[in-house]
């Protein structure tokens, strides 16, 4: 269980559920808070989230060996994301990166950082690297303007949704397009003693406020839109979290195939829910086309101007066309999708035309 945030104790909070447990799912005004954390005006406690810290010499070329991203030359300051992948190329890690020149600091998911530590270590063998679990020490705060009064603060800049240096956009849309560039998003390290007063007065907002913002930016999570089975390129994640044209690491062998030869058996998109209920469905509900079950709802909010939204992850050859119904039960929810990752992704090898973007 996350240890609670010292912000609940503030005017309204209401603590948030499930991995989001131990901050604020909101203080009281849910859509009020998401306009301001849209505009730049709000901050939001992420206090949960898990901080493992890697120093010594050696730690870029280490984790450039193990992991999918290029971080031999990683300049201090500058944000990516790697991926830590099974020999199958399954996703078991995903952490978002910034070296500040001494320490690299991979920050995760708060259920990550016990086992991400514990598999870094086991992986050390003579290399001069020390790996920690800073979790209890540093809290983070996410925003989605540069927040000039934290200048100091050491700050991971999410590169969503550039296609990053080596990485591959598996989208039907361009990079000017995206609606990910609505949503510019910085996530600044504090540490744990000093949270209450980095903050000071600044207006907060929950996780209901953040996350309604992620599933509108089309921008995957770990543990949300994730299983046991999912590969990088089902989320558009070769799009920032992958360098198609390094060394080897594990899992490379399965990335290289899926893209080359092949396409993903699933793929990421995004549901424009029926609002006329005015209740929404759960995460894990089914996503039919008719009678046929062809995914699972993996993030569902409440959108400031959208209204109901939510993440899913289907079969590829689901139509891209196809109305859709998520069912909750027995309530049902008629839904018009959005395609993220494209039906055709994959299979890239000699192509001719299409609408896929490939290496920068």
């Amino acid at each position: 269980m996350n240890p609670k945030s010292l912000l609940l104790s503030r005017p309204g909070a209401v603590e948030a559920a499930g991995p989001d447990a131990g901050v604020a799912s909101h203080y009281g005004e849910p859509l009020r808070e998401q306009r301001a954390l849209a505009n730049g005006s709000a901050v939001v406690d992420l206090s949960h989230r898990g901080v493992v810290t890697v120093s010594g010499p050696d730690r870029l070329s280490w984790l450039n060996t193990l992991s999918s991203q290029q971080l031999t030359q990683l300049p201090p300051g500058e944000s990516t994301e790697l991926l830590l992948l099974t020999v199958q190329g399954r996703i078991e890690f995903d952490a978002r990166v910034v070296d500040d020149g001494g320490t690299t600091w991979l920050l995760v998911e708060g259920a990550e950082s016990a086992p991400l530590a514990e598999w870094l270590n086991r992986m050390k063998f003579m290399l001069r690297v020390e790996v920690a679990d800073v979790s209890a020490e540093w809290a983070v705060l996410g925003s989605t303007r540069p927040v000039e009064e934290w200048s100091a603060l050491t700050v991971w800049e999410d590169p969503w949704p550039n296609v990053a240096p080596g990485g591959y956009s598996y989208s039907i849309i361009t990079e000017d397009q995206h609606p990910g560039r609505e949503r510019p998003w910085f996530e600044y390290l504090v540490p744990a003693a000093e949270l209450e007063a980095t903050v000071a007065d600044r207006q907060l907002a929950g996780m209901w406020a953040a996350e309604a913002l992620r599933i509108a930016a089309w921008r995957p999570r770990w543990g949300a839109e994730t299983d046991d089975r999912t590969i990088p390129h089902e989320l558009d994640l070769l799009r920032t979290a992958v360098h198609m044209s390094k060394g080897c690491y594990k899992g490379q062998e399965t990335v290289a195939r899926v893209h080359n030869l092949g396409h993903p058996p699933r793929r990421l998109v995004f549901l424009q829910l029926d609002g006329s209920q005015h209740t929404l469905p759960a995460a894990g509900s089914d996503v039919m086309a008719g009678d046929r079950k062809v995914g699972t709802v993996t993030s569902v909010s409440q959108h400031y101007e959208m209204g109901p939204v939510a993440l899913a992850v289907i079969k590829r050859s689901v139509a891209p066309d196809e109305t859709l119904t998520v069912l909750d039960g027995d309530e049902p929810y008629t839904a018009a999708q959005e395609v993220i990752v494209a039906p055709d992704a994959g299979q890239v090898v000699g192509r001719q035309t299409g609408f896929l973007r490939g290496t920068r």
